[in-house]
């Protein structure tokens, strides 16, 4: 059976791409804006941002270069405030001084009360924790709280929808690199839809280098227990080699997290631990190579 398209209903609040965006969907009560930290202020006047919702704080690590989320609730207050009010608290905090945008998931009929909200936060959360893109800067993992079955998986058909609109706001945040494959087990990969080898013997460390790589629309994925060259080369690229640095590598070799790069050769280089073409050293099972599959 072929896969549905959806259509997205994208509002410029302020006219152009860099400013505060308006998301609905057919069919769906969520509403979601995605809002700029320097243009908070200027939605004082959204009804619909003074009811309950949930929110995503969105920044950096300029040090790792890492991205950095945190996933917050809000309700009503007596004061008749809801989800800016406390968008506003968390500008005017000094300890949450790395966020640039929030994006906030409430509804048109105003139908989120403390059990949604608190059910979302946590699964939010654990979703972001699990996909592993983004450093969650939440100091304890949200509780779901009590909740029917009903109310379960009416709220599961919103969180299906909500992962929609977030990739579509240029989040990948619930999507891990590898998708529904799993890189520990080979019997999961088959179904990919290119699956790559390097393997080479090291000169350096008398390593026998073997690295598997899956193709995807972001990328190259060097999957997580591959074997990686432990020693540096003197003519490795310098962005390669701060990336060795900061992901996760045991004594062995073995790598332990998926890892996305760009192109071919900044995968293989990342492998080997030095410059290589990664057209030619990247191979499928049978032995052809990527430059070989792209000129057919």
């Amino acid at each position: 059976m072929s896969t549905r398209g959806k259509s997205i209903n994208l509002f410029l609040m302020d006219g152009k791409a860099n400013g505060r965006i308006k998301c609905t969907l057919a069919n769906w009560t969520g509403v979601v804006y995605k809002i700029p930290r320097t243009e908070l202020d200027k939605c004082r006047d959204r009804e619909d941002l003074s009811q309950s919702g949930v929110y995503f704080l969105f920044g950096s690590d300029e040090d790792q270069e890492s991205n950095m989320v945190y996933v917050g609730q809000a309700g009503v207050r007596k004061s008749g405030e809801g989800v800016l009010c406390r968008l506003l608290e968390h500008k005017r905090n000094q300890n949450k001084d790395y966020w640039t945008e929030a994006i906030v998931f409430t509804t048109s009929n105003n139908s989120f009360g403390p059990t949604e909200i608190s059910y979302l936060e946590h699964r939010f959360c654990s979703m972001a924790i699990d996909a592993n893109r983004y450093t969650v800067k939440n100091a304890n993992e949200p509780s779901a709280g009590h909740i029917t079955e009903e109310k379960q998986s009416e709220l599961e058909e919103f969180i299906d929808y909500a992962k929609i609109v977030m990739g579509t706001l240029g989040h990948n945040i619930f999507e891990s690199l590898t998708e529904k494959h799993d890189s520990d087990a080979q019997s999961k990969l088959e179904n990919t839809d290119l699956q790559l080898f390097f393997s080479r013997k090291s000169r350096k460390s008398g390593l026998l280098i073997e690295a598997r790589c899956i193709q995807t629309s972001e990328g190259f994925v060097v999957l997580k227990g591959s074997t990686i060259e432990t020693i540096d080369s003197d003519a490795i690229p310098t962005t390669i080699k701060e990336k060795r640095k900061k992901v996760t590598i045991d004594k062995n070799g073995l790598l332990q997290e998926n890892v996305l790069f760009r192109s071919p050769s900044y995968a293989a280089a990342f492998v080997i631990g030095g410059h290589v073409n990664g057209l030619t050293e990247w191979k499928t099972i049978d032995g052809k190579t990527l430059k070989e599959l792209e000129a057919e």
